[in-house]
């Protein structure tokens, strides 16, 4: 399946760094294996995300001390990472409406099927 972005539409590899965009702007402390834990995806597949939004410059990655023995990264949003989170939050909304809409109508053909079926053959 191609992960081609058309029409202003969020394309998968986009939803996951969003999500993971999402994550790290709330908790700039958390580990990847956390991240990983929250999106139920491979540690590897965050780490490979992670690494291409510090290549995109949309993530930076600091050392900060976390105990006397341990250093630890914060995970901290770019200016260009605000902004594309932002751009991408409209898509995600924009596709998520989509989808309500789509089941809701789904939801609502079902009904009336139903109801079609409990009505006796007379009334029909």
């Amino acid at each position: 399946m191609a992960d081609v972005n058309h029409e202003g539409n969020i394309t998968k590899s986009e939803e996951v760094h969003f999500r993971v965009m999402q994550i790290v702007e709330s908790n700039p402390a958390i580990t990847q294996r956390e991240i990983s834990a929250e999106l139920g995806m491979s540690l590897g597949r965050v780490n490979y995300c992670i690494n291409a939004l510090v290549e995109k410059g949309l993530v930076k990655i600091e050392n900060f001390k976390a105990s006397d023995t341990k250093w630890r990264y914060a995970y901290v949003l770019t200016p260009n990472g605000i902004a594309e989170k932002g751009a991408l939050t409209g898509r995600f909304l924009a596709r998520k409406l989509r989808e309500y809409e789509a089941l809701a109508a789904e939801i609502e053909a079902l009904k009336l099927a139903r109801d079609r079926k409990s009505l006796p053959p007379s009334s029909r």
